[in-house]
């Protein structure tokens, strides 16, 4: 898997395939934007948003609990930064984009939003 850069393995457990399968060069964009937990955190929500297929045709069950898993750990590595306005704005990316594939208002595409709420200023 090769992903010992940072320490981050331990937060792919069960992950390995999403992580080969491109996480790892989603990842490796928000790198150059963010701390490695906080690119790591981002780049599972990305990947979990494309699984889940939003917009598009249901997942298999199998890519739908890949995607909860992916974002739960997003959602932990986020709360161990202790940094609330950065955990509202991937909550709010996540929501808009949702809200979107529902059928609601249309959205801001989820990277945009996301390089939003890792660039906003503390």
């Amino acid at each position: 898997m090769n992903a010992t850069v940072e320490g981050i393995e331990a937060h792919l457990a069960g992950l390995e395939s999403v992580w080969e399968g491109g996480m790892r060069e989603v990842y490796a964009y928000y790198r150059q934007l963010a701390a490695p937990a906080v690119a790591l955190a981002a780049a599972m929500v990305e990947t979990a948003m494309e699984l889940q297929t939003t917009g598009g045709r249901p997942p298999d069950p199998p890519r739908l609990l890949i995607g909860d898993l992916c974002l739960a750990r997003a959602s932990r590595l986020l709360a161990e930064t202790r940094d609330q306005r950065l955990q509202i704005g991937f909550a709010r990316a996540v929501e808009h984009v949702a809200s979107a594939a529902a059928g609601g208002p249309p959205s801001e595409p989820l990277r945009t939003q996301l390089v939003a709420a890792v660039g906003e200023p503390a």
